[in-house]
């Protein structure tokens, strides 16, 4: 592709287009926002996963039409992301089709039994992230909510607004 001498030029293919492609990538991110990379979503999780792979093609493409496939289908996952989260901003039924609702794992100084059975989360896990934020004593827990991206949110130190919780579901 680039050079005759096979070493040096799979060097240069993982150089060049790996550079190239992650600069695509950071101009496609200063375009759409910061919100690309984030997990607010599950679209914004796998889009964070699918960009790693469309990286790695890019980069170790031996021909330019494989690297041009790989660049324009981030280009394309952009779209699709934008696209997505204009629509859920827009209408509260496609953000019902397209998101998941947290969950409360842990409320009122009890585990909801029913919600770690569906979102097959153990007691143990929940323990864990509590001690992580730092959360004493059960009883100073308000609630442990599983987040729509797969986070565990601990709510301690007293009673939680009602707007904080809201859209939260119990199981």
């Amino acid at each position: 592709m680039f050079f005759e001498n096979t070493l040096l030029d799979l060097v240069a293919r993982a150089f060049i287009l790996g550079g190239l492609a992650l600069t695509w990538i950071v101009l496609l991110i200063r375009v759409n926002g910061l919100r690309s990379l984030s997990k607010m979503t599950n679209f914004d999780f796998v889009m964070t996963i699918a960009l790693g792979s469309l990286l790695a093609g890019a980069a170790q493409a031996s021909r330019w039409e494989p690297f041009g496939q790989a660049t324009a289908a981030m280009a394309a996952l952009f779209f699709v992301q934008w696209a997505s989260s204009r629509l859920r901003k827009d209408s509260d039924v496609a953000e019902t089709i397209m998101q998941n609702e947290p969950v409360f794992l842990f409320k009122d100084g009890k585990f909801c039994e029913a919600a770690l059975d569906k979102t097959r989360v153990a007691k143990s896990d929940v323990i864990a992230k509590m001690r992580e934020a730092n959360c004493l004593s059960l009883d100073d827990a308000y609630a442990v909510v599983l987040e729509t991206t797969g986070d565990v949110s601990v709510l301690h130190g007293g009673k939680a607004e009602d707007r904080v919780l809201d859209g939260v579901r119990s199981v």
